[in-house]
């Protein structure tokens, strides 16, 4: 009896220490943080001079307080939220998400309690009706730079950034007022002076310019308010981030050719000539960079991996953009997400024509293409963002996505590109389609991608067999991108609102064949995108 009754112990204590571990390996918190790769953000920083490496530690904390205001933006209280999670991985999935609500599945909250995200973050009360914000007097009330608050007699008031933010901000311009006195660089000095004030006044495009004169520089810092994605009420409102970079000389020489073509590239464009007419800026840069540090929006979620600003439609017309890839990044994207879903999704036969130049080259022409098109409507309906409103955004990155294609393929036909050949493009783009579509179609580079992907399929550009993977018809797929272009341009500059709206709602869905195969991919455990381990600690700083 005793033995029996040792022996029926012991299974009992086996199968709760069974249990238990069990229950840890099944952990949802832990599946979702998995769903993100772990990447160093590091590189050699010793070929940089005593003052640079002294710079980029000053950087790093003022980049550290466009975080602490970007988790104001999206969410409101940090330390709030996190007393409310026991859980230590939803902490953590809390911390790349910036608040409870799961960005790369449509927003949807993993913490209890908590309902869909607000489409007005906290931009606007979150009581605020469209028609309320209509009706409220203030010119100012659709800047970039303001918030819009309810004054102590409930009625709607717009407060700017500068007041909003005094104290972050001034301590913000502080710290790069300390770099600027290091600054080797008179264009990086005068850059960091000017964004400082910026911050204060929230006057931003003198700074804007001085960050376009910066040519020399070894190391970039982008830095304040600037992207309005996390605005899905309106789309008005920028949010802060941050970039600390540091230049790839040998890489960024590749690409100095290509500012002079922009014209010429322009004119070209398969639209109607009223919608080409202006002429973009060719004193702007193209350069690779490490990215050493993200913070705020563009580390929510899935990760940039290319740049291209200013944002400001006077600034493009007067002197162009800069594009900035951030090759380090984007490498670890490719290698770790892209070549693993192509290996499951695109035809064997075709898998030759997945390469990291052809993913380079497309991203690169995706920020170029920022750049091009037309910024302010033919109609006079102001510039085509105004226009457009909460749709301009989807509508934007969906351009500069096929726009893109279209001028690596010009330049492949102009002899401006010479190694590896078109195809390549054109496969390395359609798989990179299932790489960003597995973020969801919540945000505007996820309707983006629904969008393009819609329009291909409409248009036979690609094959699906029964095999499940898909294999791209080439001259297809050549005439859906001139198509799209064309479709996409037309409406941008005519500012039409109905189209606009009509072509993102019934396009920028995902398809049910779309997420079928997307839960193939998910089903493996690949992650989803990346995440940074970074900071002074990883640099050696």
């Amino acid at each position: 009896m005793l033995r029996k009754s040792f022996t029926l112990a012991l299974l009992i204590a086996m199968f709760l220490a069974w249990a238990s571990c069990n229950t840890e390996t099944k952990d949802p918190m832990k599946d979702l943080v998995s769903k993100f790769h772990q990447v160093e953000l590091k590189t050699d920083l010793s070929w940089l001079s005593e003052n640079e490496r002294e710079i980029v530690k000053l950087l790093l904390d003022a980049a550290n307080i466009m975080d602490d205001i970007f988790w104001s933006q999206a969410y409101g209280d940090k330390e709030a939220l996190f007393a409310k999670i026991e859980n230590e991985y939803a902490k953590q999935f809390a911390t790349i998400n910036y608040g409870p609500w799961d960005r790369l599945d449509d927003n949807k909250p993993f913490i209890p309690g908590y309902g869909p995200k607000p489409l007005s973050a906290n931009f606007y009360p979150h009581d605020m009706t469209k028609e309320e914000f209509e009706q409220l007097d203030d010119p100012d009330k659709t800047s970039l730079y303001t918030l819009i608050r309810r004054d102590e007699n409930g009625k709607l008031q717009v407060v700017p950034y500068s007041v909003a933010y005094k104290e972050q901000h001034e301590k913000a311009a502080g710290i790069m007022r300390q770099a600027a006195e290091l600054a080797e660089d008179e264009g990086l000095k005068n850059y960091l002076l000017s964004r400082a004030d910026a911050l204060l006044t929230d006057n931003y495009q003198p700074s804007d310019f001085a960050w376009m004169e910066m040519k020399t520089s070894n190391i970039d810092f982008v830095v304040g308010p600037i992207e309005n994605y996390e605005d899905r009420l309106f789309g008005y409102k920028a949010a802060h981030e941050s970039f600390v970079l540091v230049k790839d000389p040998e890489w960024s020489a590749k690409l100095e050719k290509f500012n002079a073509m922009l014209p010429e590239l322009q004119a070209g464009l398969p639209v109607d000539p009223a919608y080409k007419s202006e002429v973009p800026g060719t004193d702007a840069d193209m350069n690779v960079y490490y990215v050493l540090y993200y913070a705020g929006d563009c580390n929510a979620g899935s990760k940039t991996i290319a740049i291209n600003l200013p944002n400001d439609p006077e600034i493009h017309l007067a002197v162009g953009s800069r594009k900035l890839q951030l090759k380090n990044s984007m490498k670890a994207k490719f290698d770790q997400i892209l070549v693993p879903i192509a290996n499951m999704l695109i035809d064997e036969s075709q898998r030759k024509h997945i390469t990291f130049d052809a993913f380079f080259e497309n991203t690169t022409f995706h920020e170029v293409s920022h750049g091009m098109g037309v910024k302010n409507t033919i109609t006079g309906k102001g510039t085509a963002r105004e226009a457009l409103r909460e749709y301009y955004s989807a509508l934007e990155e969906a351009k500069a996505d096929i726009m893109g294609l279209y001028l690596v393929t010009k330049l492949y036909e102009m002899g401006e590109i010479t190694s590896g050949e078109v195809m390549n493009n054109y496969v390395t783009f359609f798989a990179g389609i299932f790489r960003s579509s597995r973020f969801g179609a919540a945000s505007a580079h996820g309707k983006a991608n629904m969008l393009n992907m819609k329009f291909f399929e409409d248009n036979s550009a690609f094959v699906y067999q029964d095999n499940g993977t898909y294999r791209v018809n080439f001259e297809e797929m050549k005439a859906s991108v001139i198509a799209q272009v064309e479709k996409i341009l037309t409406i941008q500059g005519d500012g039409d609102y109905e189209a606009a709206k009509k072509l993102v709602d019934n396009y920028g869905v995902m398809t049910e064949q779309l997420r079928n195969d997307l839960d193939r991919v998910n089903a493996t455990g690949l992650p989803v995108d990346i995440v940074f381990k970074m900071g002074k600690d990883v640099l050696g700083l």
